[in-house]
């Protein structure tokens, strides 16, 4: 008995090995995200010597950081409504129907959220902006002197972007919790006499509530720290923590009230992510639950045919257009004569490798491609070596105490805006022995604190799914240790490293908060120069941007393909 309980995968890890797992990404945690919110803790509290806390409280109260609160909240509330309202729907039509294209469906309405903000800011710019489609053709029809549609630096603009980008969170997560509920309690309801809606209300939607407020408070969460979308189409009459602590930083170099808006924002975020996951854990209580065959049927009716085909229409419409018109928006040239037809051209393609006079950059745009590569390339490496002993630790055993603490440590980093954590690097990493300010390893160090958490969510789960029986089968088979490795896990744990290594290289490569503060002026990543360019008047430089938004859009896509080919069924969180 005591050979095989120390013959099992899953047995418990002595303490010592325990902690030597938890050692290195304890200590990159420590440095690298405890210690500048340290410094921007000290630095909101302590700045004036003479009354620290009167200071804080005076920063705390001021009308900047009243008025900046209250839209945070308020624009984050909006969106999620109409995220819902939007999502809900769509929701319950995956989740209960079978149809042909359903899988290719999913996959391209899950395209949005795996984009960067920034793309998905340029990619409304092209089509509802001064010179976007939408508007261009306008002008051509009727005449027009000048864009009839003002959709950026509007409010609404800011509401349809969020709901744009967060839907699939809806569809996604409430959708696969009700593709699950077994449809024989309604069948039950029925028989009883109970309406269709008195069914949902009494049954379903209780049994759906844990979803639809974990969907919604994660919207939330998303909308509340959002940045490049609401600096981009809100323009600067819309002002969110995110935006002020940024404005405070750059615009007024003003560290202390910075410092106390990100203070704010923080304890915002942590609330919200603790609720996020308790909402979560009550997602994972014993249920009704049914395999999807059987609670999916075919669309029959004409009527249900034609509804569905409608809300299949709207969704794909509104999902896809703009970064349809982002990418055939970096191909034409709107710019011609009057009378004379778009021209297809790669000139914007052209002139981001050449050096423009006069140029905010030392180097063509190109070469930012190169720069967010190579940081990316570099997240992906310090990720995958701190998650994966991390992740491994976490899969040894649930109920460790160590684990217990640890656990929901790491995901800290989730609940703190990049604009924070590059505020807390300017603030701390400018003195021996980490004088980092100036370091090109200042950005992908940032990359890494925000994909950590992704990565070890990712690998958690890969590695619990080894059954200890599969290596007690294969010793008794003969097989050896190298053997068990290379043919039971290797192909668990290489799918999931791909799928983390995934992860890891979108969020560096499309990260625009934190690198808007700490990037170097002769290293600029590509988010921060397509930022430049749509900040500056011009076609040209107009049309550069959508270049480079369409180049990190593909990129960005050819990561989410590949994390979903080599993703094992519904192995990860993410």
């Amino acid at each position: 008995m005591k050979a095989k309980k120390h013959s099992s995968g899953n047995a418990p890890l002595p303490l010592n090995p325990m902690l030597l797992l938890w050692l290195l990404p304890l200590a990159f945690l420590g440095v690298f995200y405890f210690y500048p919110l340290g410094n921007i803790l000290q630095l909101s509290l302590f700045w004036d010597d003479q009354n620290a806390l009167a200071a804080f409280w005076s920063s705390l109260t001021s009308a900047a950081a009243g008025n900046a609160l209250k839209f945070t909240f308020q624009q984050a509330a909006l969106s999620t409504l109409f995220t819902l309202i939007l999502g809900l729907p769509g929701a319950y039509l995956f989740a209960r129907y079978q149809f042909k294209g359903k899988s290719m469906f999913r996959a391209l309405m899950g395209v949005p959220f795996v984009m960067p903000t920034l793309v998905v800011a340029a990619g409304f710019n092209a089509l509802l902006g001064p010179n976007g489609w939408v508007n261009s053709l306008l002008i051509e029809l009727f005449g027009f002197s000048s864009p009839p549609i003002h959709f950026i630096n509007t409010f609404p603009a800011i509401i349809i972007a969020h709901v744009f980008y967060n839907t699939t969170i809806v569809l996604r997560l409430v959708g696969d919790f009700w593709s699950h509920l077994n449809p024989r309690l309604n069948d039950a309801s029925r028989v009883l006499g109970a309406s269709p809606w008195k069914t949902f209300r009494t049954i379903t939607l209780p049994l759906l509530s844990p979803a639809i407020a974990a969907a919604s408070l994660l919207v939330f969460i998303f909308d509340f720290t959002s940045f490049g979308v609401v600096l981009i189409l809100g323009g600067p009459q819309f002002s969110t923590l995110e935006v002020e602590i940024y404005y405070q930083t750059i615009s007024l170099f003003n560290l202390p009230m910075a410092a106390t808006l990100s203070l704010l924002q923080l304890a915002c975020t942590l609330l919200l992510t603790i609720a996020y996951t308790q909402l979560s854990k009550r997602m994972s209580r014993a249920l009704p639950l049914s395999a999807r065959g059987r609670t999916q049927k075919t669309l029959r009716s004409w009527k249900e045919k034609l509804l569905a085909g409608l809300l299949i229409l709207f969704l794909l419409s509104f999902l896809t257009l703009p970064l349809a018109a982002l990418a055939s928006r970096s191909l034409i040239d709107l710019s011609t004569p009057s009378g004379s037809p778009p021209r297809l051209t790669t000139t914007f393609y052209q002139a981001l490798t050449r050096q423009p006079q006069q140029a905010l950059f030392y180097t063509p745009p190109i070469f930012a491609l190169r720069t967010s590569l190579l940081y990316a390339g570099i997240t992906v490496l310090l990720g995958l070596a701190l998650g994966l002993p991390a992740a491994w630790a976490l899969s040894r055993e649930d109920s460790s105490p160590l684990n217990q603490i640890l656990d929901p440590l790491i995901m800290l980093p989730l609940g703190t805006s990049a604009v924070t954590l590059g505020l807390g690097f300017i603030v701390s990493l400018d003195r021996p022995p980490l004088n980092l300010r100036t370091s090109p390893l200042l950005l992908p160090l940032a990359h890494t604190l925000v994909a950590f958490p992704f990565v070890v969510r990712s690998l958690t789960p890969a590695l619990k799914s080894i059954q200890p029986r599969l290596h007690r089968a294969a010793a008794v088979l003969g097989a050896s240790p190298f053997q068990v490795f290379r043919q039971i896990d290797l192909p668990l744990i290489g799918r999931a490293l791909i799928v983390s290594a995934s992860f890891a290289f979108m969020i560096s490569i499309g990260e625009f908060g934190a690198s808007s503060l700490i990037t170097r002026p002769e290293n600029p990543t590509v988010p921060v120069v397509i930022y430049r360019f749509l900040s500056r008047p011009g076609a040209l430089n107009y049309g550069q941007a959508m270049a480079l938004s369409t180049i990190l859009m593909l990129a960005t896509l050819i990561s989410m393909l590949t994390m979903e080919h080599f993703r094992m069924g519904d192995i990860g969180e993410f």
